[in-house]
C-alpha cells in the first residue's frame, strides 16, 4: 500500500511540473519558443524587452511588445507567470 501511494504522489507531483508556468522574468529564448502561441520571434522580443526595461511586473506589460494584443495574452496566461520558477515546458509538436 505504501509503495501505491509513493506511485501516486510521484505521478501527481510529475504531472504538477508539466503544467507549471514559464516566468518570463528569468525563461531563455528557448524556454519562451517552446510555450505554445509564442514564435521564435517574440521569445526573443520578450528578452530584449526583458534586458532594456527590467523584470516584466505583470504580463499585461506583454502589450508594450509588438505582436502581443490583449487576447493573446488572455491565452497565455496559464502559460506564463512574473513570479517564481520557471520550469520545462514540452517542446511545441514540429508542423509538416
Amino acid at each position: 500500500m505504501k509503495s501505491f501511494i509513493r506511485l501516486i504522489l510521484l505521478c501527481l507531483a510529475s504531472t504538477q511540473s508539466a503544467f507549471a508556468a514559464v516566468n518570463i522574468n528569468t525563461a531563455s529564448v528557448e524556454e519562451l519558443d517552446a510555450v505554445k502561441y509564442i514564435t521564435p520571434a517574440k521569445a526573443r522580443a520578450i528578452v530584449d524587452y526583458r534586458s532594456k526595461n527590467g523584470p516584466f511586473k505583470s504580463l499585461d506589460e506583454l502589450k508594450n511588445i509588438k505582436g502581443f494584443k490583449e487576447k493573446s495574452i488572455a491565452k497565455l496566461s496559464g502559460e506564463l507567470t512574473v513570479n517564481g520558477e520557471s520550469k520545462p515546458v514540452a517542446a511545441k509538436p514540429v508542423k509538416k
